[in-house]
């Protein structure tokens, strides 16, 4: 038939054969039967003694070693010793939210004092069988077939104390060695040249001894300081009263700050207005603060809601910006009138807090005593014997001190190495990059505590600095539990992370024109030492980590993402041990308020 052909059933192919899936056999473990895991931490300051409490309270199995390679714990607090070293934040925000000192000695605690905090905790949580002094981390490098971080380390041999270097592997490497960590000399002609006692304030070693004892060979001595940042703040009141001469030499510009919290401060104490700035507490403010828990919990928690109130004095243009210019300018002149030339000189045209703030106790007020010299005029070069400023000017000196600040730019002083041979230096070239200032894509396993974009411009810093150090444990449990060999950010996570940052400063008063190490040492440019918001931002931002921003490779040669369930039950119940009823008692059972709290 015509056409016939057209409607011809055609023959049913040969079926192929379905591809079957390989069979999968569950683990023969239980969920809650972890995997051993070791964490390097690499500093032992405030952020490696907090990583040092946590990672031991939250991870089970856990191999754990902290490297730090100066002779103590304290990171900055162990280092620094200069004369008049004092924290400019009240020591109340500045300790641990978990370890609270109800005695401190004053509203700005010493550094002593702050070094002595640190080493009690270290005592209390046993940390020392952690932490390993004068081992300095040189060189880090991630192996991607084995998920691990092998990280050499530099020691002095036990026995002869030769330099000698070692290497240890990690399943999860922490830096946590803070971002002023490193000082650096100032690139003044001549400085080596000078003949009398050089210092650098970060590099200021008393041998053993106070800072005031120190300080007593001093009394008949020209003593100069060079800079007009946040130590050179401390060092001119520290040693006025106990030098010949001082000279500050200032190149910069500077808001001096009311003292913060110092309203908070004189009504929470009771005192009268007049004495806001008389830091030390009296003997019955300080029986008060030990053995009043009440009270000292209401002190403390009225000085944090206060620091956490003044974050739109960060933005441009705001009134509470204007309204702290005002007051600060006042404060300034006030403080001044002796020598209201200084003020000409020093009060800046950039808003307030476009460089890092401080209150500066006693700082005007020791540039107005007699034997102080306040010189603008820029530092031509240093000669054998004193400062040659470019007026033309030389003035001798027997005492130098460089205030002069850190190296600022995010450069580590050690090789990171991540995937594919990519070094994190050079990754952060031109400027550093990271996801909510934890986590860098390339470096799997590797957190930050207190990096890059990690600061703030107003709030408590020690409160992000745990919740840093928390995020990476959070981290650390989820590679754990999960049985995987690695964890890593998104670029994309990145990318978008650096967007919010070029789009938020830009409101701000950092971006303004002004030298900051917020902005590594530049005039203008990227903001790279801030985190961009407020300290509650961050805290949010920080507490329920988005694990869909990363990328996961599993520990075991499975091709099932769930083989970390396990042989279907918990340790306790395949053994007869431990707690079976957990869900009943705390942290687990959450019991609701109540609709009245609702």
């Amino acid at each position: 038939m015509p056409g016939s052909a057209f409607s011809r059933t055609p023959e049913p192919p040969e079926s192929s054969p379905k591809a079957q899936p390989k069979p999968y056999t569950i683990g023969e473990f239980c969920i809650d039967e972890y995997r051993p895991v070791k964490a390097i931490v690499v500093g032992a300051g405030f952020s490696g003694i907090t990583a040092g409490i946590r990672f031991q309270q939250k991870i089970p199995n856990l191999t754990l070693a902290i490297y730090e390679k100066s002779g103590g714990v304290g990171g900055t607090w162990y280092n620094n010793r200069y004369p008049g070293l004092t924290c400019d934040i009240p020591a109340h925000c500045y300790q641990l939210t978990f370890e609270e000192k109800r005695d401190w000695s004053g509203f700005y605690a010493p550094g002593p004092e702050i070094r002595g905090y640190l080493e009690g905790i270290v005592d209390k949580y046993k940390l020392m069988r952690y932490i390993h002094l004068q081992h300095e981390v040189t060189h880090a490098q991630y192996d991607e077939p084995t998920g691990k971080w092998h990280v050499r380390i530099r020691r002095p041999n036990p026995e002869t104390g030769v330099l000698e270097e070692f290497e240890d592997t990690a399943d999860v490497l922490v830096t946590a060695i803070g971002s002023l960590s490193r000082w650096k000399w100032p690139d003044i002609e001549g400085l080596q040249s000078f003949k009398g006692e050089l210092h650098h304030s970060a590099g200021f070693d008393p041998d053993d001894k106070t800072w005031q004892e120190v300080a007593e060979r001093w009394k008949d001595k020209r003593v100069g300081v060079i800079g007009v940042g946040s130590s050179a703040l401390q060092l001119v009141p520290a040693l006025q009263p106990r030098v010949q001469k001082l000279v500050n030499y200032v190149r910069g510009k500077t808001w001096l700050a009311v003292p913060f919290a110092s309203n908070a401060f004189v009504d929470l104490l009771g005192r009268e207005p007049h004495s806001a700035e008389d830091f030390r507490f009296t003997p019955e403010e300080l029986e008060r603060l030990r053995n009043d828990p009440e009270f000292y919990r209401n002190f403390r928690l009225s000085l944090e809601n206060e620091i956490n109130s003044v974050h739109s004095s960060t933005l441009r243009g705001s009134p509470m910006q204007l309204a702290a210019r005002q007051a600060f300018r006042e404060n300034m002149e006030k403080k001044l009138a002796k020598k209201p030339w200084i003020l000409e000189k020093l009060l800046p045209d950039f808003p307030v807090a476009c460089r890092r703030l401080t209150p500066g106790p006693g700082y005007l007020e020791a540039l107005c005593e007699d034997n102080v010299d306040f010189v603008s005029s820029p530092i031509k070069r240093i000669t054998e014997n004193g400062i040659e400023t470019e007026d033309g000017e030389h003035r001798e000196l027997d005492v130098l001190f460089c205030a002069t600040g850190y190296e600022t730019s995010f450069q580590l002083p050690f090789p990171i190495i991540g995937r594919g041979g990519l070094a994190l230096n050079d990754k952060w070239t031109p400027h550093p990059v990271s996801y909510l200032s934890v986590a860098v894509d390339g470096f799997p396993n590797m957190f930050m505590s207190l990096g890059p974009n990690s600061g703030v411009g107003s709030g408590s810093l020690l409160a992000l600095m745990e919740y840093q150090v928390g995020y990476a444990v959070q981290a650390t449990a989820k590679l754990q539990r999960e049985r995987l060999k690695s964890i890593e950010v998104k670029p994309e996570a990145v990318r978008d992370f650096d967007r919010y940052l070029e789009a938020y400063f830009p409101k701000s008063v950092y971006s303004e024109k002004c030298r900051s190490w917020y902005k590594a040492g530049k005039e203008e440019g990227r903001v790279v030492g801030l985190w961009p918001g407020s300290t509650l931002h961050a805290l949010k931002a920080l507490s329920y980590p988005r694990w869909e921003d990363y990328t996961y490779e599993p520990a075991d040669p499975v091709e099932n993402r769930l083989y970390w369930l396990g042989d279907g039950q918990t340790h306790a119940e395949k053994t007869l041990t431990g707690d079976r009823a957990w869900y009943l008692r705390e942290p687990y059972l959450d019991v609701p308020p109540g609709p009245s709290v609702w």
